[in-house]
């Protein structure tokens, strides 16, 4: 069998998805744009450190201050009454999750009132070269699966851009970390062009990757498109083959049942 004889299970979006994911970039966009704006975008470490934080490795432990920073912003756009980003909800979620926070927004639809979107935050340094450049997304039979268990599924790829520095406590008179959000990108990663999207086979059945964060295009393409993307790029590793995949496909109900 070759993959373009499989049965597949095909996925369709709303009609409405695209705009709906327009929408949601938008509002991120704003949100994000907004606190850094306003200079609500530091992030002040205190230790006992007398030097200050070790600079040289701070990218080793930016990622969950900028990520609880994000949510911590976002929270507090959900405690305006009738905000005018239409915010409503926002959810740390687990550890293990293929996201780290759920945003849901309030907007007219045919069907429904409302659009959810769940949010990866990825942290690079401004000030290292190369930092978070090509980031691990998801597992790829995680991403997969969830398009088709979820065709509306807006997966947005958050990228914070953030600088750190170190300046003296006049009350403590130690050192003060200060880790400030810089510059924002955020875009659904179904409309990552084609050349941004990479699969590294190592970990599980492999992981998604953005070639580069900093620099992408936007391809727009359907649900299924995108899991034929994916698939494509699955079948285009040297250490994957269509049995390989096939598999997958079986354990993940992909395919349709032939019985």
């Amino acid at each position: 069998m070759k993959y373009r004889e499989v049965n597949f299970k095909v996925p369709a979006e709303s009609e409405d998805y695209r705009v709906c994911s327009d929408f949601v970039i938008k509002q991120i966009k704003d949100i994000i744009g907004n606190a850094i704006k306003i200079g609500e975008n530091k992030i002040v470490i205190n230790t006992n450190l007398r030097l200050g934080l070790p600079m040289e490795n701070i990218n080793k432990i930016a990622g969950p201050f900028v990520e609880a920073w994000a949510y911590e912003t976002f929270s507090k756009v959900v405690d305006q009454t009738n905000n005018k980003y239409q915010l409503i909800n926002v959810q740390a979620l687990e550890r293990l999750n293929k996201a780290d926070i759920l945003l849901q927004f309030k907007k007219q639809r045919k069907v429904e009132m409302g659009v959810t979107a769940e949010v990866d935050v990825k942290a690079t340094a401004q000030d290292i070269e190369n930092s978070g450049k090509s980031p691990n997304i998801t597992s790829f039979a995680v991403i997969r699966t969830a398009y088709l268990e979820e065709p509306d599924l807006i997966f947005v790829i958050l990228s914070l851009k953030h600088k750190v520095y170190s300046q003296k406590n006049t009350q403590t008179k130690l050192m003060d970390g200060i880790m400030e959000v810089v510059s924002y990108k955020a875009y659904d990663i179904k409309y990552l062009a084609k050349a941004d999207i990479s699969y590294n086979p190592a970990l599980g059945t492999g992981q998604i990757q953005i070639r580069d964060i900093h620099y992408v295009d936007i391809e727009f393409r359907t649900v299924w498109e995108f899991c034929q993307l994916l698939d494509k790029k699955y079948l285009s590793s040297a250490k994957r083959s269509f049995d390989d995949w096939f598999e997958l496909a079986k354990r993940n109900e992909w395919i349709k049942n032939d019985d």
